[in-house]
């Protein structure tokens, strides 16, 4: 009976991995921050003085808030969500069309990269800067912080739609093909019911962050209740302006939550119903 022999395996061993270029990164980066940090006039001796100074200011602030205004700024509060509703409307209503345009599985590459880069654009600057020339336009009104919000939240709004349309299964899509549909087609009956939640739930995303920018528009003008902010910080009036940072924290809370509990109906609607039908068949 012969014996048989199992032959030997060599086994390949991978080369280690290069650190070269990820060690050059962070090196690079380092020194970019060092740099940064060198160039500014900070006078790091002042850091010690920082949680004292925070402790005095919400002393002044907070103590004992001054309610007398608080009509008002109830008022100017309203102003504020409103500059942001509508601000989102305006978003919504001219980034879905042009998002889905920009969409590799809609638009052609002539239209949707100019598209994009347009998106980019309106991304790289801030809102304050929108808000700052549309002064010059449509003047010191609450129209014009509508407007900064919506031309802002055009360029991220437009990717989170296109990102969102190419995320989309492509069966659906390509059963609307195989029935003879065009791109039309195949985005009215498969990408557009696919996406719409999330899209939806996006466009409640973008009202909330209106919310918050919308304070921030009134700094420089655009009404609200950021101007009433810093019309009583440029006075030093401590006690009214931590009144209107309740408001403004209370009320932003509130539309976050009521936003939020939105959103979830919408993106888990269709599971909630779905468990509720099973349970419904099991009793």
């Amino acid at each position: 009976m012969s014996t048989m022999t199992r032959p030997t395996l060599a086994l390949e061993v991978p080369p280690r991995p290069s650190r070269l270029w990820p060690t050059v990164i962070t090196i690079v980066v380092g020194l970019v921050v060092v740099a940064a940090t060198a160039g500014l006039p900070i006078d790091w001796s002042d850091l010690g003085e920082i949680p004292g100074q925070l402790v005095h200011y919400g002393r002044l602030m907070f103590a004992d808030p001054n309610w007398e205004k608080l009509p008002r700024a109830l008022f100017e509060t309203w102003r504020s969500i409103s500059m942001a509703w509508i601000g989102a409307i305006l978003c919504v209503v001219v980034s879905i069309p042009l998002g889905m345009l920009a969409a590799s599985n809609v638009g052609p590459v002539w239209l949707r990269m100019p598209l994009r880069g347009l998106f980019a654009i309106i991304r790289a600057i801030p809102e304050v800067i929108i808000a700052l020339i549309l002064l010059t336009v449509t003047g010191l009104t609450p129209f014009t912080g509508a407007l900064a919000l919506g031309i802002a939240g055009i360029g991220t709004q437009g990717k989170w739609v296109y990102e969102t349309i190419e995320s989309v299964q492509e069966g659906a899509s390509e059963a609307v093909r195989a029935a003879g549909g065009g791109t039309a087609e195949v985005t009215r009956w498969a990408l557009w019911p696919a996406a719409a939640p999330a899209l939806m739930s996006f466009a409640l995303y973008r009202f909330e962050i209106n919310i918050r920018t919308s304070a921030v528009l009134g700094l420089v003008g655009a009404g609200g209740i950021g101007s009433m902010l810093a019309n009583y910080t440029n006075f030093r009036e401590w006690d009214t302006v931590g009144m209107l940072l309740i408001v403004v924290v209370t009320a932003t809370m509130l539309m976050d939550a009521v936003s939020g509990a939105i959103r979830r109906r919408i993106t888990g609607g269709t599971r909630v119903r779905t468990r509720r039908a099973q349970r419904a068949t099991v009793e």
